[in-house]
């Protein structure tokens, strides 16, 4: 059974529910959420694929 994690949705995930319970770091977790996206895309690290 081969398993593909995207790591784009999974930090999307993580950073609504955090944004959710802690709204005033809505500005901090924007900015990361960007660069660790900004970071995959050029490296070209979007996919890990877990068996």
């Amino acid at each position: 059974m081969n398993l593909t994690l995207s790591v784009g949705p999974l930090v999307s995930l993580i950073a609504g529910v955090l944004i959710l319970i802690v709204p005033r770091l809505l500005n901090y977790i924007v900015a990361i959420y960007l660069i660790i996206i900004g970071l995959l895309g050029l490296f070209g690290a979007g996919n890990f694929h877990l068996r």
